[in-house]
């Protein structure tokens, strides 16, 4: 009777939490070693971090070293090809459909742009506004403008425009990108991408022909500007685990059409303010910290809607200590505060009860208002000239140096 007893049990959990690229949901937390599980991939252990550091010389990301990105697909066989001296490109993404980004959208970007700087290669930059089309019922033309702003805070981003080509799925599909598609599209069933996505009867066929086009990017020769004669060059995608069903199908099918697997690096999910539970969403704009928010604005969300791990007297506080599980300041610390050893006293002093909940909220508001006002005054910078630019079909010649 035990083990079926467990099944049930894993069944019920594995129905409250819903990970897919459109869902995210859980009842509770995010249980990320049962994501691990069920998608097949590995943890991101120390042996990674520590191998990064010693084949870049450069000290490894916060989200690398703070688990931000947990979990990986041959991130191992990437860094041993790296060793090697082999070359790779990076592939990361946006399906830009709100006028402006919250936190949590940066945080692939700002990982993206320390690994193109630390390997020194190449980036490719889809924005999927052909998948918001479909998804969120905008016009083919409003999904084309929100991709141009989308652009401009991802460039704001400061990555380097002589290793980064941005390109919009309207704009760029067909030609070796399409054939590819094609391909990949011939090597998947109905019933396998169903099974993988969960498509039902009551999708439109937009939806189930999309998966192709955000899978061949991770094949070098969708680029031929930029790839000519390079079928084998690895590609390496960070990327939020919610993605990781495109490409569980996109590395089925490369060894069938030729090409090597596409590795991955995968990030926890940014929490909404109110909570692990809760949920960032474009309709509720205090659930999160947008790159538009004003210094007020930001303060006003932190002391009202950041859930707090503290105690609900001072008395008892100093006493208990605060939750840093259920901490909502102190999780966004964890995201954004470069200095370890600030991060660690935090932890010691909030955890034990001598910080109060308003010291580390104040702590939270400076860190990401100053984030913030740097994003601003770089976006604020871009001009649509430099969009033209990074968007612009062309060679890359110093892409690997």
């Amino acid at each position: 009777m035990e083990p079926e007893n467990e099944t049930k049990a894993e069944q019920t959990q594995e129905q409250e939490q819903v990970v897919n690229p459109w869902e995210v949901s859980a009842k509770g937390k995010i249980d990320y070693d049962k994501l691990i599980d069920k998608f097949g991939c590995q943890r991101l252990d120390q042996f990674f971090v520590d191998r990064v550091f010693r084949l870049t010389g450069r000290t490894p990301h916060i989200f690398l070293r703070r688990n931000v990105f947990f979990a990986h697909r041959d991130f191992n066989e990437i860094l041993d090809a790296y060793e090697r001296g082999e070359k790779f490109y990076l592939y990361t993404g946006r399906g830009p459909s709100s006028e402006a980004l919250h936190l949590g959208h940066l945080v692939p970007f700002m990982f993206t742009k320390y690994l193109q700087e630390a390997f020194k290669v190449p980036l490719v930059i889809q924005l999927t506004d052909d998948e918001k089309c479909m998804w969120k019922n905008l016009t083919v033309e409003e999904s084309k403008r929100l991709a141009r702003e989308n652009a401009k805070d991802i460039i704001a981003c400061g990555f380097d425009i002589s290793r980064t080509f941005i390109f919009s799925d309207f704009d760029y599909v067909g030609g070796a990108f399409y054939e590819n598609m094609v391909k990949v599209a011939k090597c998947v069933t109905y019933n396998k991408v169903v099974g993988i996505f969960g498509f039902t009867g009551e999708d439109h066929i937009g939806k189930i022909s999309f998966p192709p086009v955000q899978a061949v990017p991770s094949f070098p020769s969708s680029f031929p500007h930029l790839f000519p004669g390079q079928d084998k060059l690895r590609c390496l995608i960070p990327c939020a685990i919610d993605q990781d069903p495109y490409f569980r199908m996109t590395r089925d099918v490369a060894p069938r059409l030729g090409y090597n697997k596409p590795a991955l690096i995968e990030s926890l999910f940014f929490p909404a303010l109110q909570g692990e539970t809760g949920k960032m969403s474009a309709s509720d704009a205090n659930s999160a910290i947008y790159v538009t928010d004003s210094k007020n604005e930001i303060k006003n969300k932190v002391n009202r809607y950041a859930f707090s791990g503290g105690q609900d007297s001072i008395e008892k506080h100093r006493q208990l200590g605060a939750n840093l599980e259920v901490d909502i300041p102190f999780k966004y610390l964890s995201f954004f505060l470069e200095d370890d050893d600030e991060l660690e006293h935090i932890r010691k002093e909030y955890g034990s009860g001598r910080m109060l909940t308003g010291e580390i909220k104040k702590r939270l508001i400076d860190v990401l208002t100053d984030i913030v006002e740097k994003h601003r005054e770089a976006r604020a910078k871009v001009t649509d000239e430099m969009v033209d630019a990074f968007m612009a079909v062309r060679p890359l010649p110093n892409m690997f140096n």
